[in-house]
């Protein structure tokens, strides 16, 4: 794929740190109301500066309080490999809110089965959740006020193609028994777990990497297909306007005359596309000279 930069106005305002006095009582006897009068333990507390070992960041920007939150454990994939997280943060997703609620959960156990989810992507997914990202982190470039993917690489890895954006690029994905496009994989795993923001942070990473092979992305634009419904389009309508954006490349691909003869729902959706292109430059030049095709 190639670099799309993405643009942003948006600025975080710098953090004021407040200048502590420790001869003032007033001053000492108002902080000391603030920390009696906070919000009891398992409430939300937005920016509120607490310890790290009780705080926790959680992915909606908010800090949440991890005392008293019970530890949920996974077991993740064929293997059933083991993770843990606190149920007020995975409470941030429909579908584990629902699960530790009782629904797919153990009563005494605390423990949700995962067995088709592959580890390394919900590895990603947990990692969103405490700190709203997941490695390779999106980082603002000040200098160009672009935005690049953290350890960015300016060639694909030779020994794991991934383009600019990092040797993470691709993942192995068992289900399907070939690698495919990791924010692809997180973006259809943001949809099953009902994760907005998630699906949107990896298709903004996505676009940021390149050098991607065809076959590669072929493949996913298959997976994506098979794991978003018809009414989400934001990731069909990337990997259709990438073919279009790089139609010469494809054009010359044999793996993509193999997959339009096998066909699927992608290449009608393509033609469509191509044909709305190409309407769209045949208005363009009737309004400066009418013509017809």
């Amino acid at each position: 794929m190639f670099k799309r930069s993405i643009r942003s106005t948006d600025r975080v305002d710098k953090v004021v740190k407040l200048k502590k006095s420790y001869r003032d009582p007033a001053k000492l006897s108002k902080l000391q109301k603030s920390f009696d009068q906070s919000p009891p333990v398992g409430r939300y507390v937005a920016g509120a500066c607490l310890p790290s070992q009780t705080r926790l960041m959680a992915a909606d920007g908010y800090v949440r309080s991890t005392l008293t939150s019970p530890i949920v454990t996974f077991t993740v994939g064929k293997e059933g490999r083991l993770f843990a997280a606190h149920e007020d943060v995975l409470s941030l997703s429909p579908f584990f809110a629902a699960a530790c609620r009782g629904q797919f959960l153990e009563a005494e156990s605390k423990r949700i089965d995962l067995p088709d989810e592959e580890p390394e992507i919900f590895s990603c997914v947990l990692e969103y959740l405490y700190k709203g990202d997941y490695y390779p982190r999106l980082m603002h470039n000040k200098r160009k006020n672009s935005w690049d993917l953290e350890d960015a690489v300016s060639s694909p890895n030779p020994e794991n193609p991934g383009g600019r954006g990092s040797v993470e690029a691709t993942i192995y994905i068992s289900s399907v028994g070939q690698h495919l496009l990791r924010d692809t994989v997180i973006y259809c795993a943001g949809e099953k777990y009902g994760l907005e923001e998630l699906k949107r942070l990896a298709l903004r990473k996505q676009g940021l990497q390149s050098g991607i092979e065809v076959s590669t992305i072929l493949r996913s634009a298959r997976y994506a297909y098979d794991n978003t419904p018809d009414t989400d389009s934001r990731l069909r309508a990337h990997y259709l306007a990438l073919i279009i954006r790089c139609r010469k490349t494809f054009k010359r691909s044999g793996t993509m005359q193999t997959e339009m003869e096998s066909g699927g729902k992608l290449f009608f959706d393509l033609f469509v596309a191509l044909c709305n292109h190409v309407d769209d430059i045949v208005e363009m030049g009737n309004s400066k000279s009418p013509k017809t095709i």
